[in-house]
């Protein structure tokens, strides 16, 4: 099959054909029918991320058609599925308490395992897998890998954010618009914070209340006047220090913060504000993807128009053009993530 590789951090990957995916006993191997580019990916590209080594192949956001499957999963050639990007084992302690995203046996494709950078990718735990909607397009589907995903389970399963309340949404990636698009259906009143200009228009024209540069001024005060007290819920989406401690600053006493942002290499240890932390009797969420049982929530929102998370979607590429959006990464993006769907180019 053919492959987006690996060989060397920070260099183009290399096109190759590999060998074709080994399907496990409880898993199934799928024909790759999208796969996201993640900022996540630009961290295993760079050398930061521990599990990442030349020679692996990328992508962890993706849905595909079902070519095998193993004698213990249940779907079929032919199924059309989405995958989350944790594969949970299903039978250690946090499984079966229903806490997936921490399974002590958990598998990553791109992350460890072969990833989606690939026309085939093999996906164990197949029973993570849920059907792909027909009325969503394999391109959307995938950008709900990551991002969509982890922002549902970090405003609704995390901080429980409420109608009426105030969310502040640091950083308008991938993970931030879609904070803005959640929190906007879920009734909150959604300001972000961005440093570029283009961006934050972007979100104001998706319903944003304000959106705030963070190279002017003092950006958590002006979250709290605005306010009139600060955010209830504050979401960090880049996982760099500045932006984790505006997020604490601009919330109000027994305010939530959800640290979505990866930190990761450089970013992994941080100074923090634990005075504000302490004195406003602060929450602080960790979050990482969703567990799989909460799709069909998820996809029943997004079918039944509650939701629209079209606008994540800015592009879609070819598997030639991957290295390209990795290297974008080095820099502040433009809006919207990017989608491959062409893995012959």
């Amino acid at each position: 099959m053919r492959a987006a590789v690996l060989r060397a951090y920070r260099q183009p990957l290399s096109l190759e054909t590999v060998a074709d995916p080994i399907c496990e006993p409880d898993g199934v191997v799928l024909k790759t029918l999208a796969c996201g580019i993640c900022r996540s990916d630009w961290h295993g590209w760079v050398g930061e991320h521990p599990k990442v080594r030349p020679g692996d192949i990328p992508g962890h956001e993706y849905c595909g058609e079902v070519v095998e499957a193993g004698p213990l999963a249940r779907w079929k050639a032919g199924d059309r599925v989405i995958a989350p990007f944790i594969l949970a084992c299903g039978d250690c302690p946090e499984c079966r308490s229903g806490q997936t995203t921490t399974c002590r046996a958990q598998r990553v494709p791109g992350f460890g395992d072969r990833g989606a950078y690939a026309e085939y990718v093999s996906v164990p735990h197949a029973h993570n897998l849920t059907r792909l909607p027909e009325s969503l397009s394999p391109a959307l589907a995938a950008g709900l890998g990551c991002r969509v995903t982890t922002a549902f389970h970090a405003l609704t399963g995390r901080a429980a954010l409420q109608a009426g309340e105030w969310l502040a949404v640091h950083g308008t990636g991938g993970i931030g618009l879609s904070c803005l698009l959640i929190g906007k259906a879920l009734g909150a009143r959604v300001i972000v914070v961005d440093v570029v200009p283009e961006k934050l228009a972007h979100a104001l024209s998706l319903g944003a209340e304000a959106a705030f540069d963070a190279r002017e001024g003092d950006v958590a005060a002006r979250i709290v006047e605005l306010t009139r007290g600060g955010a209830h819920v504050s979401v960090e989406a880049l996982g760099i220090e500045a932006t984790a401690n505006n997020s604490l600053k601009c919330l109000r006493p027994l305010g939530r913060h959800v640290q979505v942002g990866l930190p990761v290499g450089h970013t992994a240890q941080m100074q923090i504000d634990m005075n504000t932390l302490y004195m406003r009797q602060l929450s602080v969420f960790g979050t990482r993807g969703m567990p799989a049982w909460r799709y069909p929530t998820l996809l029943s929102l997004i079918e039944t128009g509650r939701i629209d998370v079209s606008p994540i979607v800015a592009r879609t590429v070819a598997l030639s053009q991957a290295t390209d959006e990795l290297r974008a990464f080095d820099g502040p993006t433009a809006p919207g993530v990017a989608v491959i769907t062409d893995f012959t180019a």
